[in-house]
């Protein structure tokens, strides 16, 4: 998520699916943050599961191969971990498991979260800000989901949402950008 293209970081951006993988992430966080809240009526989490599996999953794993391909190991572990995230979690949805199961499965995606998060720190705000926020929102839905408590998955909710609202600017900034050939969308 670099806006530095110098040196042994240089990369074509014919090759840099980065703006397809946020977008993914993005749309997918905004979409399942926003259902998790409560909101939106007569919808639920699980309503997001289409998207999360086709955009949130097939969409962003195919974004981390290219990025891997392209040479950048950051994007490739982000996007093809998260895609398996969400391609496992949308096949999850109805599955009747316990809380603790669910609770479990949200702590241990956390640790990729964090991860991503730690590794994160040198590639600017924008990327700092979807990962450090996805990793509150995992780790305030595992507390959530193993106390049971509505209040602390609807906070994980927001927290989720933002962290979509903040990747999906990204992507938009970035390929706007692009296409204009100067900072149309400030990016910092």
């Amino acid at each position: 998520m670099s806006n530095d293209a110098s040196g042994a970081d240089a990369r074509s951006a014919a090759l840099d699916a980065g703006p397809l993988g946020y977008l993914a992430l993005g749309l997918t966080l905004l979409s399942y943050g926003l259902l998790q809240t409560g909101i939106l009526s007569n919808t639920s989490v699980g309503s997001a599961a289409g998207l999360a599996h086709v955009v949130g999953g097939v969409a962003l794993f195919i974004a981390g191969l290219w990025q891997f391909r392209s040479g950048d190991s950051f994007g490739g572990t982000a996007f093809a971990g998260l895609g398996a995230f969400w391609v496992t979690w949308a096949a999850g949805m109805g599955s009747g498991g316990s809380k603790n199961a669910a609770g479990l499965f949200l702590l241990v995606w956390t640790l990729l979260a964090l991860t991503l998060a730690a590794a994160s720190w040198h590639s600017g705000l924008f990327s700092r800000g979807v990962y450090g926020l996805l990793t509150l929102s995992l780790l305030v839905a595992a507390i959530g989901t193993f106390d049971s408590s509505g209040g602390l998955v609807k906070a994980a909710g927001w927290l989720a949402a933002v962290a979509g609202a903040i990747s999906w600017y990204w992507a938009t900034a970035t390929l706007t950008n692009s296409g204009w050939g100067r900072a149309a969308l400030p990016m910092k």
